[in-house]
């Protein structure tokens, strides 16, 4: 069974043709032709998911897992307003996304008509490319016209998608009747438009001559795709005496050589230390840093030289930009390791020494923590069995997880494209039902009740395991300063009493909770087995004592 609108067998079929195999869909009827044969198509799996909002953010983690287009179709009107956070998330992750927004025709906008916005160009500022389809339902040569006009947008949509690696809109208009339907479903010849871009031209050797003249280098890695062979080829930076390679948790690379705890290793370093730790070449790659204090300190003493490599787009987040490389850092550093030299320094080991007595501190001081999410934190790291994916949601839950060392067969993702919270748990369910790995997610208490609706969804995982770290309020407003000098706390941290136990007798997990470090302990005994239904660990800490206890450890670990 497909929809006898022709527009909509096209938009079908183009997608197909594109390899999209994945769609998930919200009600509505004006998107009945899309739904009816998107659902009924035999390479395609429909998934359903009714909140527009977590419908794309489930999406968004299926597309970040399988790093190809997935497609969300909704109905007309606010629905698609709904998908904007993670379009905006899309864009800044460089995630492919397929948005397919089902409209009224034009006669029909701003007359009065119900469920009708303007919708066309309704994500101008973040998406990479709006197809504004024309329903086909006019004479023969006007509707061919038409038709040829439709595929050459659709076409360069999804070829931008899968090209640069992130989303676009295509809005079809559909007039009445909206149900009509027919046995086959047609095929159409897609044009090629979009024509090949030229690789940008890299003179390494002029780079290498800065690079390897320079005793001070340091390579720092945002939020990254776990990738083999770039992690191979990292090795020869790491066996050079002149060259500090710093990774945050999200940069999924793990060299011994290098500092995996940024914040653990620079917090608490005096001005001395901050011009010793200064580079005279700085390489950035990857997605968005989160640690504050890298920023600060890079924009503070800036390097004579700052690369920043990536495929798509420029960042100079340090105001030092020399050089913006547009190339894959795989394709990089396969091409400039040809020309690197080492060089002798005692940059590095005097860097890995003060690492190491960080450590050591760090190590120390959570042997005797009480308590805390801090503490926490550790037990539940330690916890996730090896070849996890480990989620994370945004705000003080990702600031903690960069105090500790990741086991390297794990991979961790988190969404820092935009930083919200308001996607996470939505994000996180659609990345455990593309990957086949354990998935655990770990969250916040704000960030799980805002997306909670993300619960309401038939294709978790049983496996899936969510961590929900409960301090009752935003406790990272206890902990960066400024709100605790106003009279108006209670609007930052918005302070609760609520728990997750009836949201899972309400969505059929498995409820187990904790509130004392030999309680977590506990818990945590069999939480990863197999079950029958995916499985949330709440864990109560002070509210209070949390940020007194954060405060007290970079204090110790000076």
């Amino acid at each position: 069974m497909y929809p006898k609108k022709e527009l909509a067998q096209i938009v079908i079929s183009a997608c197909c043709q594109f390899n999209i195999d994945t769609v998930v869909i919200s009600p509505g009827s004006r998107n009945a032709p899309l739904t009816v044969g998107f659902s009924n198509h035999p390479e395609i799996v429909a998934l359903s998911v009714v909140d527009e909002r977590c419908a794309a953010f489930f999406a968004l983690g299926i597309a970040q897992q399988t790093q190809k287009p997935v497609a969300i179709i909704c109905t007309s009107g606010s629905a698609l307003l709904n998908y904007y956070p993670a379009i905006a998330e899309a864009f800044y992750s460089n995630i492919p996304l397929v948005v397919i927004s089902a409209d009224r025709p034009k006669h029909l906008i701003d007359i009065g008509d119900g469920q009708t916005i303007r919708q066309e160009n309704v994500f101008d500022k973040h998406i990479l490319f709006s197809a504004n389809l024309e329903d086909i339902n006019s004479s023969a040569v006007e509707s061919l016209k038409l038709k040829n006009k439709n595929l050459k947008l659709i076409s360069e949509a999804l070829q931008i998608s899968v090209s640069q690696k992130g989303p676009v809109h295509i809005n079809v208009p559909f007039d009445e009747p909206l149900y009509e339907t027919v046995a086959e479903l047609k095929s159409f010849k897609l044009p090629n438009v979009i024509a090949s871009v030229s690789k940008q031209s890299v003179d390494y050797k002029k780079l290498a001559s800065i690079w390897n003249a320079s005793t001070k280098k340091m390579i720092l890695v945002g939020v990254n795709y776990p990738d083999a062979d770039l992690h191979k080829l990292m090795d020869l930076y790491a066996d050079d005496a002149s060259v500090l390679i710093l990774t945050e948790t999200t940069s999924n690379l793990h060299q011994e050589k290098g500092i995996d705890s940024i914040d653990q290793l620079i917090f608490s370093l005096d001005e001395t230390q901050f011009e010793d730790l200064q580079p005279e070449v700085l390489i950035t790659f990857g997605g968005m840093i989160v640690s504050k204090k890298i920023k600060q300190f890079l924009r503070k003493y800036s390097p004579k030289q700052h690369w920043n490599i990536d495929e798509f787009k420029k960042m100079d987040t340090f105001f030092c930009l020399s050089e913006f490389i547009k190339i894959k850092p795989v394709d990089f550093f396969s091409n400039f390791n040809r020309f690197v030299i080492s060089k002798k320094s005692n940059y590095q080991q005097k860097w890995l020494q003060i690492r190491d007595e960080k450590r050591v501190k760090h190590s120390a001081y959570l042997s005797k923590a009480t308590h805390s999410d801090f503490k926490v934190f550790e037990q539940v790291i330690e916890s996730v069995p090896a070849n996890s994916q480990l989620q994370i949601s945004n705000s003080s839950i990702i600031r903690y997880a960069q105090l500790f060392s990741i086991d390297k067969t794990n991979t961790v993702f988190c969404n820092r494209g935009t930083s919200g919270i308001d996607g996470s748990t939505s994000t996180a369910i659609g990345a455990a039902f593309a990957n086949k790995n354990q998935t655990v997610f770990i969250t916040g208490d704000i960030s799980f009740f805002y997306d909670s609706n993300a619960l309401w969804n038939a294709n978790i995982p049983k496996n899936f395991r969510i961590v929900l770290i409960n301090n009752s309020g935003g406790g990272i407003f206890k902990i960066i300063p400024g709100p605790g000098t106003t009279n108006a706390a209670k609007y930052f941290e918005t302070p609760h009493n609520l728990t997750a136990e009836h949201l899972c007798k309400m969505y059929n997990f498995d409820y187990l909770k904790a509130d004392a470090t030999i309680t977590v302990k506990e818990q945590l005994v069999g939480f990863y087995e197999t079950s029958e239904k995916p499985k949330i660990l709440e864990i109560f800490t002070p509210s209070e004592e949390n940020n007194l206890i954060l405060k007290e450890y970079f204090k110790y670990i000076q």
